[in-house]
């Protein structure tokens, strides 16, 4: 007997709850970025015997590959609640490091192992078996459900989330609130929902000195000194002090490369990779402001060249590039929506979740343009990690708390 994706089952079909089955078959589909891998067939295999009507659409820009999506939705009428996520998944580093292999799915004391177990196609997998679940009882569904999936969440970000988004506009198609199954609990089930990200802006900082024989510095101009200034200058000072509902702005340099591998030679040039994460405080274009203004004073800092003081040098020969698009900061608050999913996440774990904008990016800085939006999934410490896992137990638990948050953002009056 083989799954969707080919590879052999080992569990019979009664020894795992809907979510995890559906979870099985997906990390049993190998959709390592930007490979569908049979996993968008999977979730249409899925939807369209519930009603949906499904759209797989693939997407193309230059230098990068090509991307299919999913969207499905279900019903006609507002509001239309979307469930976004994606399954495309990071590449499983040393395969003969894991437990089990990355794709079989394997289920051990209880824990399923496989690249994607929690980032995110247990996500997927538990917003689905509610939906089932929200059918299958006969419950109404006084608006719509559809959704969302990307197979380039993981790679450049350019042909998944951010085009079906413009294309659903094209076609007029609502979107009214948005939930993206990320795994957001730091370490238990109902830890926190996330309701906002910081910005995000990434760059390379480029010195131009002057090639010599280490012996003769005067004839030459050091680009490790004028890289070190320029890092120093970039993370001596604190951006803010935080605010409400941002942590501190943070800026961390990521790696500084000159490339010589000859002691008794002064390098031509030095670069710095450097990737910050600030709050409201800022906007994209201030950031790159300030960063420019730092850049600028550490050009002139005469700590490591002395010699700037006497005039026998220039100022640092300095350029940044910014290496990826900005992601911008953004806040939800949407009562119903975050009423309906915390009201849900108290129910059925009995803790009542931290409102968080802590972490990185994900695809809700694309879809916040569109319509309120939300992110609650698994537990998220071994996402990347060799011998990703989740307990099934967890898969129970989120398919609960989606359950109940479908009953009650319908309902409008969540309990």
């Amino acid at each position: 007997m083989t799954g969707l994706c080919g590879t052999p089952k080992r569990q019979s079909m009664s020894d795992l709850s809907p979510a995890a089955e559906i979870l099985r078959d997906l990390i049993r589909c190998p959709s390592v970025t930007p490979v569908e891998g049979g996993a968008l067939d999977y979730l249409e295999s899925r939807l369209k015997p519930l009603g949906f009507v499904v759209t797989r659409k693939t997407f193309s820009s230059p230098n990068t590959p090509d991307v299919e999506n999913l969207y499905a939705r279900l019903g006609d009428q507002s509001p239309n609640l979307c469930f976004a996520g994606h399954t495309d998944v990071v590449p499983t580093g040393d395969e003969t490091s894991w437990s089990a292999e990355p794709f079989s799915a394997d289920v051990k004391d209880g824990v399923m192992f496989g690249r994607g177990a929690v980032d995110m196609k247990g996500g997927i997998a538990c917003f689905l078996a509610a939906v089932e679940v929200h059918l299958n009882a006969g419950k109404t569904l006084p608006g719509s459900v559809s959704f969302l999936i990307t197979g380039d969440e993981e790679g450049p970000a350019v042909n998944g989330t951010s085009a079906i988004l413009d294309w659903l506009v094209e076609q007029g198609e609502t979107i009214d609130a948005c939930v993206v199954g990320e795994p957001t609990n730091p370490d238990a089930m109902g830890d926190a929902i996330k309701i906002g990200r910081r910005g995000s802006v990434s760059g390379t900082v480029t010195v131009t000195g002057k090639q010599g024989h280490a012996a003769y510095p005067h004839l030459a101009d050091n680009p490790a000194r004028s890289i070190t200034s320029l890092v120093s200058a970039l993370l001596s000072e604190p951006f803010d002090n935080g605010t409400e509902n941002f942590q501190p702005t943070n800026l961390e340099v990521t790696s500084i490369d000159i490339g010589n591998p000859a002691s008794n030679v002064i390098p031509a040039s030095a670069t710095a990779l450097f990737n910050v994460r600030f709050n409201d405080t800022w906007t994209a274009d201030t950031m790159k402001a300030e960063i420019e203004r730092r850049l600028a004073v550490g050009g002139h800092d005469k700590t490591l060249r002395p010699d700037l003081a006497s005039g026998a040098r220039d100022p640092v020969q300095w350029s940044v590039e910014y290496t990826q698009r900005p992601s911008h900061v953004f806040l939800t608050k949407d009562e119903r929506l975050i009423a309906s999913l915390s009201a849900a996440v108290e129910a059925v774990t009995k803790r009542k979740p931290e409102l968080s904008t802590g972490g990185g990016t994900s695809d809700a800085r694309f879809i916040k343009d569109v319509c309120p939006v939300v992110e609650f999934g698994l537990v998220g410490q071994t996402m990347h990690q060799i011998d990703e896992r989740v307990p099934l137990s967890d898969l129970e638990i989120l398919t609960d708390i989606y359950a109940e948050f479908l009953d009650g953002f319908f309902a409008g009056n969540p309990t």
